[in-house]
């Protein structure tokens, strides 16, 4: 009876040391798949912060960029005009009619330039001020109907709707 139970003493002690030798295992299995997953993880942390540093370190250049060559576009449609304007100052011709044909041509290319880069007038003539778009320098006496525009002294001009400079009108006085 005593060589019985120890066969199942020892039965028993196998069966509890396997449960913990399995645990024990099992637990250094589960902590090794998260250490691993931790490190993936990690890994894709640290990568996924480098390229939103190069994201936005490309934006800021590309900011920087079109601050820098926003204007290239205008500015070559501009040289056809310059151009056009240093061969009238070398013209000795002497010919009146011609020296303001060219400069005509030149005006007209100058048009052109500011219809390709968004550049508009303001005609204020005859319309009643408008502090966004106008600027009144004096009043004088006339028909039209107060505070409207009834001379231009300097055109205005729009950039896309933008004012870039406002018109400088003279306006109408109040019929007292």
């Amino acid at each position: 009876m005593q060589e019985n139970q120890n066969i199942q003493a020892e039965e028993v002690l196998d069966q509890g040391q396997a449960p913990n030798d399995n645990a024990a295992d099992t637990a250094e299995t589960r902590v090794a798949a998260l250490e691993a997953e931790v490190a993936e993880l990690k890994e894709q942390y640290l990568r996924a912060r480098a390229e939103t540093e190069n994201v936005r370190r490309r934006a800021a250049d590309d900011v920087v960029n079109a601050q820098k060559f926003a204007a290239q576009k205008f500015a070559s449609e501009l040289l056809a005009v310059k151009d056009s304007l240093e061969m009238a100052l070398l013209d000795q011709s002497g010919q009146f009619e011609t020296l303001k044909f060219g400069v005509d041509l030149t005006l007209k290319q100058l048009s052109a330039a500011f219809e390709k880069g968004q550049i508009t007038e303001i005609s204020p003539l005859g319309e009643k001020l408008d502090p966004h778009k106008h600027q009144a320098i004096s009043t004088e006496d006339s028909e039209a109907e107060a505070n409207t525009g009834v001379r231009v002294m300097q055109k205005g001009y729009l950039i896309a709707d933008r004012v870039l400079r406002p018109a400088m009108v003279v306006v109408a006085k109040p019929k007292a």
